[in-house]
């Protein structure tokens, strides 16, 4: 039975976020999982991905796994029946539809923000982590550095990456575009709700800015703040810590606006102080814009900035397509060559020993000049017997008939034979 690539996939697509939690791997959990493939199932090609969208594991075996894996996922979770869970996951076992699908998750079209760029830099990641432990093979080198490279092309050939496509993403761009004139910008967020939360997140890709949060549940706060290494702040003291912040992003839902332009006039702002209101109804009046060095920006304002980028992106899949669909024929191409080269490697060897045995025979008195130009002739010799086979081989491969031509050429040289003798 032939190996075959074949990858199990949960995502956003298929289920819930409270499912996604559960079947989300950490990375040591990943780890121990790819060395279970690895010890149990002798596994040579296999990538573990899992984000907060997605939980997925692509591998190269001539069996179906997929209900082994979820038992092993589930073991990793400390799940009492992951089976159970057997529902939410798409199996894709085809190798051609396994492949297509890691090329369009690692281009972001399948992102929940389609086009999103950090998708790209988590599939790096797990590529590295299986290379560490040893399971990455020709296959799957082959493969990813194929996606890297449709991933250049589509950064240098479209618009899809173009403009921040998420209302989160898109507040983090904002800040990072008015404040990269201040040293360690110091951050408030108010809310941890769906959207602040998803904001909070973002925050990592302001590394210089100091990031406070404060929430009305303070354990929310805790529980969002701590494993990103921000700071936590009671909320009775939020006002100070407005003061003080040179960003306030405000996300709670209050049926009045809890940031008013009587609190923000008290405070002393000699540069300027930037406020976002995410919340609707909104948190913030409007009014505060009237004051010297403040600046506000709505809901409303980022969301069309996003929305307007999302369109970009939408407008440019089709570029995105075409790329990916050249790629996967690239790659399929390379495939079909990699069937054909041990017959190459054989056909290779057989010659090679055959003028070896002749040198051996013929030019034994030979000094060690004219040794080194009839060895210099004969590879030459060699060569271009070899280049009109491998020329057939390779052709044969694009027609599908790379069974045919490898079973010719082995009767014609007697590789088969050649290789017994070894």
């Amino acid at each position: 039975m032939p190996t075959k690539f074949r990858v199990v996939s949960l995502s956003h697509r298929s289920a819930p976020v409270h499912i996604r939690e559960l079947i989300s791997l950490d990375e040591e959990a990943i780890q121990r999982l790819l060395l279970k493939l690895k010890d149990f199932f002798g596994v040579t090609d296999a990538l573990v991905l899992s984000t907060c969208n997605r939980t997925e594991v692509y591998y190269s075996h001539e069996l179906d796994l997929s209900v082994e894996l979820i038992k092993l996922i589930g073991i990793e979770r400390g799940l009492p029946d992951p089976v159970a869970f057997l529902d939410y996951f798409q199996i894709l076992n085809e190798e051609k539809d396994a492949v297509t699908h890691l090329f369009r998750v690692s281009l972001g079209l399948e992102a929940q923000v389609v086009g999103d760029i950090q998708i790209s830099n988590q599939v790096k990641r797990a590529y590295q982590t299986a290379s560490d432990l040893t399971l990455a093979g020709p296959f799957l080198h082959r493969l990813m550095h194929t996606i890297f490279f449709s991933n250049k092309r589509v950064v240098q050939e479209t618009a899809f990456r173009d403009g921040a496509a998420s209302l989160s993403y898109a507040t983090i761009e904002l800040i990072e575009s008015l404040t990269q004139n201040i040293f360690q910008p110091r951050i408030l967020l108010i809310g941890v709700g769906e959207i602040g939360e998803d904001v909070a997140k973002n925050m990592v890709h302001l590394p210089s800015a100091q990031v406070k949060i404060t929430n009305r549940t303070q354990a929310k706060a805790e529980e969002i703040a701590l494993p990103l290494d921000f700071e936590v702040i009671p909320y009775e003291a939020c006002i100070s810590a407005m003061e003080e912040a040179d960003v306030v992003v405000s996300s709670i839902r209050l049926p009045e606006p809890f940031i008013t332009k009587k609190i923000v006039e008290d405070f002393s702002i000699p540069g300027y102080k930037l406020f976002v209101d995410l919340s609707v109804p909104r948190s913030i009046e409007t009014s505060v814009e009237e004051l010297p060095g403040v600046v506000l920006y709505n809901v409303d304002t980022i969301r069309s900035k996003a929305g307007a980028a999302l369109q970009n992106r939408l407008d440019a899949i089709p570029d995105v397509e075409r790329i990916l669909e050249e790629s996967i024929e690239e790659f399929g191409n390379w495939q079909k060559e990699m069937v054909v080269s041990p017959t190459i490697q054989k056909l290779k060897q057989s010659l090679e020993q055959i003028r070896q045995e002749e040198l051996s025979r013929y030019l034994k008195n030979v000094g060690e000049k004219e040794y080194g130009l009839i060895d210099k002739i004969t590879k030459s010799m060699m060569q271009k017997i070899l280049k009109a086979p491998v020329v057939q081989l390779r052709a044969a491969c694009q027609r599908d008939k790379a069974d045919e031509m490898i079973e010719l050429i082995t009767d014609l040289f007697n590789l088969e034979k050649s290789n017994q003798d070894k």
